[in-house]
């Protein structure tokens, strides 16, 4: 199976093109103010068109009104609006069905009770992304450079897609895909010499992290 990698909380052309050039199959675009990874739609949008067809372009809000989503959606042109706040199933139904575009709907998790949260929105989301809750005092509801404890997933039912996010980086991506066999993967901070800039060459070692995963995994199975 195909892994998916999405690069999320891109601000500049040469992140966004280093990006799809090393793999990335989804880039990610953050609409939250408090993010300093925060970027205008329209400066969004012309850096998803240097790669657009060539990785999916992906919206991310938080608790987004309707008029905010419109000047995204015009302006970006997404192909995937990621949810990533406190937004019910039925505004997940509400957007979709007013944008005509697949919904990503994120999950904050520490323990195994915060997976079930998922049972009302199976059927509606498209897919799940699975991050960390945030620590004490951040306003971030992800980008934070937290992990959770990756075993837990071990109890979701194996027909849930989903993309394993927090604190992922290259010294630990490689752990992060044994434990769970994740079909897809999100970095953020994880990538970043500081919050809100992406480092090419963290960029670079993750990505060669993770095919040396992918292939210390492959050989296993093949062992079996």
């Amino acid at each position: 199976m195909t892994l998916d990698i999405k690069i999320c909380g891109l601000k500049t052309e040469e992140a966004v093109d280093r990006a799809v050039a090393l793999g990335a199959t989804h880039v990610g675009f953050i609409f939250f103010a408090k993010s300093p990874r925060n970027v205008d739609p329209a400066d969004a949008g012309r850096l998803a068109d240097r790669v657009r067809g060539k990785a999916r372009i992906v919206a991310v809000t938080v608790d987004a009104d309707n008029d905010d989503l419109d000047e995204i959606v015009a302006l970006l042109s997404p192909d995937i609006l990621q949810l990533h706040g406190g937004e019910s199933p039925e505004r997940v139904l509400t957007v979709k069905a007013v944008y005509g575009l697949p919904a990503m709907k994120a999950f904050s998790v520490r323990e195994a009770d915060d997976l079930k949260k998922i049972e009302p929105y199976l059927g509606i989301a498209d897919r799940f992304l699975f991050d960390a809750k945030p620590p004490a005092g951040s306003e971030l509801p992800g980008g934070n450079g937290v992990a959770f404890d990756w075993r837990l997933m071990h109890s979701l039912d194996g027909g849930v897609d989903y993309m394993l996010s927090g604190g992922l980086n290259r010294d630990n991506v490689a752990e992060a895909l044994a434990v769970t066999g994740a079909p897809g993967i999100d970095v953020s901070s994880g990538v970043e010499s500081r919050p809100g800039v992406k480092d090419l060459g963290l960029m670079d070692d993750f990505f060669a992290a993770v095919r040396t995963a992918q292939g210390d995994i492959a050989h296993a199975r093949r062992g079996m």
